[in-house]
């Protein structure tokens, strides 16, 4: 009887370990869905190629991969229970927070709805600094100063973080962000003074938004916009698209497309300009058998400045690469600044 009982529990201990094996599996492959914003119907079709590997690798072991929910529905029960354990870790950290700072954030994605995302850093009193997101906000209606300044507030007040520990607030510089009334800034110092806060809160314009906005200052408009328009010829129309496509492998072109540039993606405008200078033959080539007006991009003043615009927004983008990521400190981000003007004396 005792022999039969070690034999059972012994059983029950191996289909326990199985099970949490595969359930820990399945989280590992919901949060690379969700880290690569994949649809959450990879999850199956992941599925499929593991037990198709598995034939052929270690079939003994099909079972253990047979196993591994990993359903549409999983997926997304999964992704919510890392983002709600996520959002608890933070709530727990944000406990022992000396201080910390808001970093805020507005723009609108491709189905013209402003999305507000709020990124937190806190340091707590043994140096530890977290920095996270703290809350990703869809604004359907106006994005006035009032309206992003209760947004804010729900992600402050979603995580109890304490109103005096507020140290610093960094925007994009817009108005409805920076006024000093009505704006985001002007809501959070007098909300602050409410609070009865003692401390001020130091407010900065964002650093990779100001080396966006001072590249503007390059008197090369013309440039980017003759640039913009034949990109569009040529990307716009379905027909004109795939023509060009197809010239460049007749022609036995490096590259296969020029890709379209767009003012909200920081990179796009280095990359563009890249591309069309290296296809600057062919895209006059093609231009010229649609009975397009080519003599512009012909002129060797025009070339001369796409070449130097092509170089700068190389440099550019090089340094505003510098410039993000996690765990920067304002102060080498400021030291990348200096150096790269003192490259281009």
């Amino acid at each position: 009887m005792k022999r039969g009982l070690v034999s059972q529990q012994n059983m029950f201990k191996k289909a326990t370990a199985q099970n949490e094996a595969a359930v820990k599996a399945s989280y590992i492959v919901a949060e690379e869905i969700a880290k690569s914003t994949r649809s959450f119907n990879e999850g199956e079709f992941i599925k499929k190629i593991m037990l198709k590997v598995c034939d052929q690798v270690c079939p003994e072991k099909k079972q253990a991969f047979s196993n591994v929910s990993l359903s549409r529905n999983t997926i997304a029960e999964r992704i919510c229970d890392l983002a709600t354990n996520l959002h608890d870790q933070l709530m727990e950290k944000g406990k022992d927070f000396v201080s910390f700072s808001l970093a805020v954030d507005e723009s609108t994605d491709a189905s013209d709805t402003a999305q507000l995302s709020v990124f937190i850093r806190g340091v707590d009193s043994k140096m530890c600094v977290t920095e996270e997101l703290l809350g990703f906000k869809s604004m359907h209606g106006t994005t006035t100063g009032t309206d992003i300044f209760e947004e804010v507030c729900k992600c402050v007040t979603e995580i109890n973080l304490p109103w005096d520990k507020l140290v610093g607030l960094t925007t994009d510089g817009a108005p409805a962000m920076s006024g000093k009334k009505n704006g985001l800034v002007g809501r959070m110092r007098e909300k602050m003074r409410e609070e009865n806060c003692a401390g001020e809160l130091s407010v900065y314009h964002c650093i990779i938004h100001q080396e966006s906005l001072c590249a503007k200052a390059l008197k090369m408009e013309h440039v980017m916009t003759t640039v913009t328009q034949v990109v569009n010829f040529i990307r716009a129309k379905g027909l004109n698209h795939r023509e060009f496509k197809s010239f460049l492998e007749e022609f036995g072109s490096e590259h296969t497309d020029v890709p379209y540039h767009t003012e909200v993606r920081w990179l796009s405008r280095g990359k563009v300009l890249n591309r069309f200078f290296e296809l600057r033959e062919e895209i006059c080539q093609f231009l010229q058998s649609k009975g397009k007006d080519t003599a512009e991009l012909q002129e060797q003043k025009f070339m001369c400045e796409l070449a130097f615009l092509s170089d700068i927004a190389s440099h550019l983008d090089a340094l505003n690469l510098q410039l993000q990521g996690r765990g920067r400190i304002i102060t080498k981000m400021y030291s990348s600044v200096k150096a790269f003007k003192a490259k281009l004396c």
